[in-house]
């Protein structure tokens, strides 16, 4: 087992659903079983537009052939274990490169940095991990008397792989992934109710509006921001409870169970949809869509 990195364009020619499945050709094969019970690290190429860098973590369930094209491989991911992460972390910052174990000796970027799969050190894995996750730095674990500062774990200590491991740990907390699922939605949507339009924020600059799984994670929903919509309370409430709920489109579909459908007319949007992010690849996947309409929506 190691940590690893693979590379994902959001226009990606593969069939990749980060969350689920990485698609992969078999000259990666040996490096993606390496990474089998371990975490890996996405990364978005700096050349895609508005790349996202390093933007989420997700842990390896085992590695198949695929049945639908010759000579690919896919990477199944761990159920619930992927997480968008609430900062994105650049490839370089004013400290130089991010994943330092792509320079060589002589401090120059190698040519590893061109493979689509690659291992991971513990140290990268850890200061990535930190950085990504840093909105959430008071619940990060503590070592010792003093907590770990976020992204900035000493190269040089010799407990690289037990800090690692923390981060790991840290992951797996559904209170802290409640927190950066909120966060990472609330960011793609500009905190602004996707249904009722409206973007209110309080004395102490918190948005009214909440981050509500598409699929629960009860129903083995994952913590991906295409399976998130920002909703306000009431309508929160409504999309729980089956009132509402959205076309592959986002038309606004009402309940006719509901005991106001014209009061719920006048809480939506006039236009009748949803308003999207702003990121194509942030928009909910009809795959989750559907799932609501057919488990939750009162038709």
């Amino acid at each position: 087992m190691g940590f690893g990195i693979f590379i994902h364009r959001s226009d990606s020619v593969y069939d990749d659903s980060p969350a689920e499945r990485y698609q992969f050709p078999r000259q990666y094969l040996g490096r993606v079983r390496d990474c089998v019970g371990d975490w890996i690290i996405y990364y978005e190429p700096r050349k895609v537009p508005l790349s996202r860098g390093y933007f989420a973590v997700a842990k390896v369930e085992s590695v198949v052939a695929d049945p639908t094209a010759p000579n690919m491989y896919l990477a199944l991911i761990a159920p619930g274990s992927y997480l968008d992460f609430s900062s994105l972390v650049p490839f370089t910052d004013a400290e130089g490169v991010i994943e330092r174990g792509l320079l060589n000796e002589r401090g120059i970027i190698s040519g590893r940095a061109q493979a689509a799969v690659r291992p991971l050190s513990s140290s990268d894995f850890s200061r990535i991990v930190g950085l990504g996750i840093q909105d959430g730095h008071s619940l990060l674990p503590r070592t010792g008397e003093t907590a770990l500062a976020v992204g900035l774990a000493e190269e040089r200590t010799p407990f690289e792989i037990e800090q690692a491991r923390e981060r790991v740990t840290y992951l797996s907390s559904r209170i802290v992934r409640d927190r950066i699922f909120r966060s990472v939605v609330l960011r793609a949507y500009d905190e602004r109710s996707a249904i009722s339009g409206l973007k209110l924020i309080n004395g102490g600059g918190r948005a009214e509006a909440a981050a509500a799984h598409i699929r629960p994670v009860e129903a083995n929903g994952p913590d991906i921001v295409s399976n998130g919509i920002a909703l306000s309370g009431t309508a929160h409430w409504m999309f729980d409870r089956g009132l509402i709920s959205l076309s592959d489109d986002l038309d606004i579909l009402i309940s006719r169970r509901s005991n106001d459908t014209e009061g719920v007319k006048a809480f939506i949007r006039k236009s009748g949809r949803a308003i999207p992010p702003s990121r194509a690849a942030d928009r909910p996947h009809p795959h989750f869509l559907q799932w609501h309409r057919e488990n939750c929506f009162k038709s």
